[in-house]
């Protein structure tokens, strides 16, 4: 699934090629890109005729686009997406081809490109939400605000996640208290910080939890410089382009292979029907608790 990295190159393209521009058309080709807009596709589609997408917003692994009437005046509603496992917003020419998973196309009354949803295993949706002004739609409101938002709170993340009694891993998985970072990142934060992913929450030290932090940061900097992390085709930016942060991971899908600061061979072990791959060396398991 992509995180923040890839969602936010995702944003950077929505802002550049279709901020500002006012929607033509709607054609909804598969019922489930749009089953979050529980008003059903026809509703769907007349939410978004005639009205400008102002612009492109994140929360987490979330989009939006606040909507203007044709009058200019502001709707107080917003098309939101997510890309779920698989989901693609992709910018192409009218004369381009569409592709086998093509779910939805946006036209423009500039008549220049359209915007396409492709959705291979249809796990994203789009929907039309309302949202007030620039304000997040509500729905989104639970989802807290990711490291590199300049309003991120570092000591009330750290108290937070301080409190928590669970694993470190498991809460930076959780979008409650920090947006954006999925199971690769948590894997490459953490090594970075050389914890392990089970340590217990109220256990780290506030040195540690500043070193977490500041891991998370790095590595979700360092993989939007590379517009993301790809593996296969499923995740690209608008223009269909890959990310290359996969040439740079140092534990996340390296089994076997090297610890990039010790040498020691990086090992996977299973988690919540995932994996999570870290250095043995580096990232020693925590000590048991006494009874």
């Amino acid at each position: 699934m992509p995180e923040l990295p890839e969602v936010e190159v995702v944003r950077r393209g929505l802002e550049r090629w279709v901020a500002g521009r006012t929607v033509a058309t709607v054609e909804v080709h598969h019922p489930r890109a749009v089953r979050r807009h529980l008003e059903g596709a026809e509703h769907f589609v007349q939410a978004l005729t005639g009205r400008t997408l102002t612009a492109a917003h994140r929360r987490g692994k979330y989009l939006w686009l606040p909507l203007t009437e044709p009058d200019g005046a502001p709707s107080g509603r917003a098309m939101v997406a997510h890309l779920g496992m698989s989901g693609q917003l992709l910018v192409e020419k009218p004369a381009q081809p569409d592709g086998t998973h093509l779910r939805a196309r946006f036209t423009f009354t500039d008549g220049g490109r359209e915007l396409r949803f492709v959705d291979q295993r249809t796990f994203g949706g789009l929907a039309v939400e309302d949202a007030d002004g620039e304000r997040i739609p509500s729905r989104l409101a639970h989802i807290a605000i990711d490291p590199l938002d300049p309003s991120f709170d570092e000591d009330a993340f750290s108290a937070a996640l301080r409190r928590r009694r669970t694993e470190v891993k498991r809460a930076l998985l959780d979008q409650t208290l920090v947006g954006g970072v999925g199971n690769i990142y948590a894997d490459e934060s953490l090594w970075r910080a050389r914890l392990h992913g089970t340590r217990p929450t109220d256990r780290l030290t506030r040195a540690q939890v500043a070193d977490l932090l500041d891991g998370v940061r790095s590595v979700l900097g360092e993989a939007l410089a590379q517009g993301g992390t790809s593996f296969d085709s499923l995740y690209v930016d608008v223009n269909g382009q890959s990310g290359y942060f996969s040439r740079f991971l140092a534990v996340y899908g390296q089994v076997d292979r090297p610890c990039p600061r010790c040498g020691t061979p990086i090992v996977r072990e299973s988690f919540m029907n995932r994996s999570s791959y870290s250095c043995p060396q580096c990232q020693p398991r925590p000590r048991a608790r006494r009874s």
